[in-house]
């Protein structure tokens, strides 16, 4: 019976959308589909803004706990990957007690940042297991790249496959895992490719991390279109900006403070609440930060210039849901 079902599913995986539904309990393909025509327009965790710990990997999880919750913040995107907040390797011990010292601060952990893209890698599944037990709803997967060996048809079959052993996974352990488009080489920059990929899996335990900034990136004046095609697999948002800049004859994208770059966030929210879109929000520091934009265990400036950066563009995004009625 696999052997024959695994053929079928070969042969007519791109011809037939839809075809892996099956595979998946069938209502949770129609909670998938009824997402956009559902009355209820935000889940219980939907636009908390949280801190994507990677900019505050300076600080130890107590003092940026205390720190973030002083700013304002819902929450924390707390890194659990290699070099993060939690090593993954560490997670069943040290994931819990991150959570609670968090949680200790009024701040809650809607979601993590993981490395995860191998359903059957055991320390993957021990993040995700623990994860659960600890009432965390989202978490964002590792990207998945191009074979260069095969067509893209033959890249988007397999990368299907192994996206629906995760989401069979996710539903599991119940928890929700999301794909961030990212600008560049990977699987999903082109945002289509990964649509045809989850519109086949059709479970509402995967979806994306919609991030405008790459989604501009990649399509300047068509991101909406993009938006449009895949607003009922969106889960949580990765919010940054950018300009273009120029540097010995090429042009590149360059991270600024939120609402300093080209990114439409009028336009983007406006749809955000048109097509009922809803989840956690993660907000990103890319622009210049002393190092804290990579990530850096050390930083160059004064922890005052991050701070003020942070509470402002805090303030900023909250200003663009506020005018955007959400």
């Amino acid at each position: 019976m696999k052997s024959s079902r695994r053929s079928f599913i070969e042969k007519n995986l791109l011809l037939l959308p839809g075809i892996l539904a099956g595979i998946v309990q069938k209502s949770d393909a129609a909670t998938w589909s009824a997402k956009l025509s559902s009355k209820k327009f935000l889940s219980e965790d939907g636009f908390k803004i949280n801190v994507f710990s990677k900019c505050l990997q300076w600080l130890n999880i107590k003092d940026m706990a205390k720190l973030v919750s002083e700013m304002g913040y819902h929450g924390i995107d707390l890194t659990v990957r290699p070099n993060g907040h939690v090593q993954p390797e560490h997670a069943m011990k040290d994931l819990p007690e991150a959570v609670d010292t968090i949680r200790k601060t009024g701040l809650e952990v809607y979601m993590i940042t993981t490395s995860i893209h191998n359903p059957a890698d055991p320390v993957s599944i021990e993040i995700l297991k623990t994860a659960s037990t600890l009432g965390i709803k989202h978490y964002r997967m590792d990207w998945l790249y191009y074979d260069q060996a095969k067509t893209i048809k033959e890249n988007i079959r397999c990368i299907t496959e192994q996206m629906l052993r995760l989401a069979e996974l996710n539903q599991k352990y119940q928890i929700a895992g999301e794909y961030q488009n990212h600008s560049g080489d990977y699987f999903g920059s082109a945002i289509w490719d990964l649509y045809e990929a989850l519109d086949n899996i059709r479970s509402s335990w995967l979806g994306i991390q919609y991030d405008i900034y790459h989604a501009t990136i990649e399509g300047t004046n068509s991101w909406k279109t993009g938006l449009k095609l895949v607003a009922p697999c969106i889960k949580s948002l990765a919010i940054k900006d950018f300009c273009w800049s120029e540097k010995d004859g090429r042009c590149f994208p360059e991270a600024v403070p939120l609402g300093e770059g080209m990114i439409d966030f009028r336009e983007f929210f406006s749809l955000v609440k048109k097509y009922r879109i809803s989840g956690p929000i993660s907000m990103h520091f890319e622009y210049p930060l002393g190092g804290a934009e990579s990530g850096a265990k050390t930083i160059s400036i004064s922890p005052d210039i991050v701070v003020e950066n942070m509470r402002r563009d805090l303030d900023k995004l909250k200003r663009m849901l506020l005018d955007a009625g959400l």
